[in-house]
């Protein structure tokens, strides 16, 4: 007798062979779509030597004496409790300031690098670190050291038409911070670290607590290592350029982040590309928010395009976890996800070529257009729909719980298949494209719904298998198989009354070989199967029964099996069978002829 398990390892095989849905190109990835495709450009930060190895030669040493500021050396002017420092170089910054300002306002060309070495600066009108004007600027967090910077509940602008300084640091100009001590930020008046053009992380361990938004950088914010933790009533790290095509971008390539928001997690305006690190993000106060939401609180959101290729990503969100108003592609990586909204959404279209997803809960599992699986290991739980093809943009939960914004039915709404290993369960539609679905390679299994209102596969066009390994179960009243353009053999089979979950299903082929063994986690009354194991020929049913083979997600290989009840037996003569007792849809778009009621039979996935 075949292996089960060994069909899922070929099926696997398969999908890094067969990338028939994402094609690269000289200028990104172009995602296999029935409507337009998107592409986009993959991103990379460039860092310069002193974003990741500051100078250790010092232009002036500022020292902070509570009211009053003490600079040995040239580039820097006190006046008062506060200090400007007007020539570009490395300025060693330590001491405590009760109510003042480090103030960068230089015009030379070169790098402004403040080194906070046992750093408390507070300012009660204004932001305690503000680089008005530079050619870049570099915060050091001093190895071993504790500093903090707090700003007051009230803001007197330095420029009031454009209200800024807003955040506790704020730079007008490009900012990196880096160094192996820590920093704290309390923004009372509005963010906690802002720049007006690009902002990089890539040391220290920093501490935002913000009253708005933690981090912003407008042009760009990129992450290379660190330990980030993010508390803020507004979005924990954003990229806000909005004008500029090919800039608002944020990319994590590495470090830790902590984030617990009340508006997004990471939102930025163009693309978000994760490519490492380990990100523990909470949004909205988490999945288990079940009133209206007034914000929008997704965990990671892009207004062109997300893409996650490496990383570990822990999510519990009150809105979609994973939003993308265009394009979505994950190539790597380890996702959890729990949401109170959709799992993982595009507006466009969505690939998933390899990595795990591990999708607890949440109302829609994965919504796009189009979506396209070559790859990668997905379990998904949704009160909804499993997997969701539908056209038109989502705006997702906010001014309505889920549900409440459909996605539109959609002529070019598409499922593509072509490996990987998926396993739903839906309280929905377990697989519904309001469009067509292709299978070439990989495993679908599918705990469907168990009301007759929603089925275990539900699609408006065609549904056409030429490979892999596809079994739903759930309720018949809107039971669907395949098309009979299918090139692969496919059985529906429909109970005549409801079985309890945990009621095992056994079909075996004429010589007494397993096709199918399989307990379906809730009650079910339909089963739908599409195997390399089906041929012309002759089956046997049965319902319930013991295994001793091993289990995975329910479905069984190998071992002994303990005989249930003999429920029916069938023939397969065309590629598309539907038996038994099926109603709604009955064998589904293009269903071919079937046998006699309680005849049909599936086979299964081997070694």
């Amino acid at each position: 007798m075949k292996k089960i398990i060994a069909i899922l390892s070929q099926v696997i095989l398969i999908l890094s062979i067969a990338a028939c849905s994402a094609v690269a190109t000289g200028s990104g990835t172009t995602s296999q779509t029935a409507a337009a495709a998107v592409v986009v450009s993959p991103l990379s930060v460039e860092y310069d030597r002193e974003d990741l190895n500051p100078s250790a030669d010092f232009t002036a040493s500022i020292q902070l004496n509570g009211d009053s500021i003490i600079v040995e050396g040239a580039g820097a002017e006190v006046n008062g409790s506060s200090v400007s420092i007007t020539t570009a170089g490395t300025y060693n910054i330590s001491g405590a300031l009760n109510n003042g300002q480090i103030l960068v306002d230089t015009q030379d060309e070169g790098t402004v690098n403040l080194v906070l070495n046992g750093a408390t600066i507070n300012n009660a009108t204004s932001a305690p670190i503000y680089v008005r004007s530079a050619d870049k600027a570099v915060i050091t967090l001093a190895d071993g050291t504790q500093n903090s910077v707090t700003d007051g509940a009230a803001y007197t602008y330095d420029d009031a038409a454009a209200e800024e300084p807003n955040a506790a640091i704020f730079s007008k100009d490009d900012l990196t911070i880096n160094g192996g001590g820590s920093l704290t930020v309390t923004a009372n008046f509005n963010d906690g670290i802002t720049s007006k053009d690009d902002l990089k992380i890539t040391g220290g361990v920093i501490t935002v607590n913000a009253v708005n938004d933690g981090i912003r950088g407008k042009d760009m914010l990129a992450v290379r290592d660190g330990t980030i933790t993010v508390n803020a009533l507004g979005d924990g790290l954003q990229a806000t350029n909005d004008t500029e095509a090919e800039k608002g971008y944020i990319l994590i390539e590495g470090g830790t982040l902590n984030l617990n928001t009340g508006m997004d997690g990471i939102q930025a305006e163009t693309q978000l590309t994760v490519s490492g690190g380990t990100l523990n993000l909470f949004t909205g106060g988490g999945s288990a928010i079940n009133f209206e939401l007034e914000n929008s609180a997704k965990a990671l959101r892009a207004g062109v395009d997300i893409t996650i290729s490496g990383g570990v990503i822990n999510i519990d969100s009150a809105d979609d976890a994973l939003h993308s108003n265009g394009s979505l592609t994950i190539d790597g990586g380890e996702i959890s996800i729990s949401s109170g909204d959709d799992g993982i959404h595009a507006d466009a279209t969505l690939a998933i070529d390899s990595g795990t997803v591990n999708i607890a809960k949440s109302y829609e599992g994965i919504e796009s257009e189009v979506i396209t699986v070559n790859g990668g290991t997905i379990h998904l739980v949704a009160s909804d729909d499993g997997l969701n093809a539908a056209g038109g943009a989502d705006g997702s939960s906010v001014n309505g719980r889920a549900g409440e914004n459909p996605f539109a039915a959609s002529g070019n709404a598409y499922i593509h298949i072509n490996g990987g290993y998926i396993y739903l369960d839906s309280g929905g539609d377990g697989v519904d494209s309001n469009g067509s679905i292709d299978m070439t390679a990989g495993t679908v299994i599918a705990n469907g719904p168990t009301n007759n209102g929603n089925g275990p596969l539900d699609y408006n066009g065609t549904f056409n298998i030429s490979g892999g390994y596809f079994l739903a179960v759930g309720s018949s009243g809107m039971a669907q198989n395949a098309s009979a353009s299918s090139t692969q053999y496919s059985v529906l089979y429909g109970f005549e009354t409801a079985q309890a979950g945990g009621t095992m299903i056994r079909i075996e082929n004429e010589s007494g070989e397993e096709v199918l063994t399989f307990t379906p986690a809730k009650s079910y009354q339909s089963v739908v199967l599409s195997s390399p194991e089906l041929k012309a020929g002759s089956y046997v049913l049965y319902s319930g029964g013991t295994s001793s083979g091993a289990s995975m997600d329910g479905l069984y290989s190998d071992g002994a099996y303990t005989a249930g009840t003999q429920v029916a037996s069938f023939s397969l003569s065309s590629v598309v069978t539907s038996v038994g007792t099926v109603g709604g849809f009955g064998g589904g778009h293009g269903g071919g002829p079937g046998g006699m009621p309680g005849g049909g039979q599936p086979p299964q996935p081997q070694q």
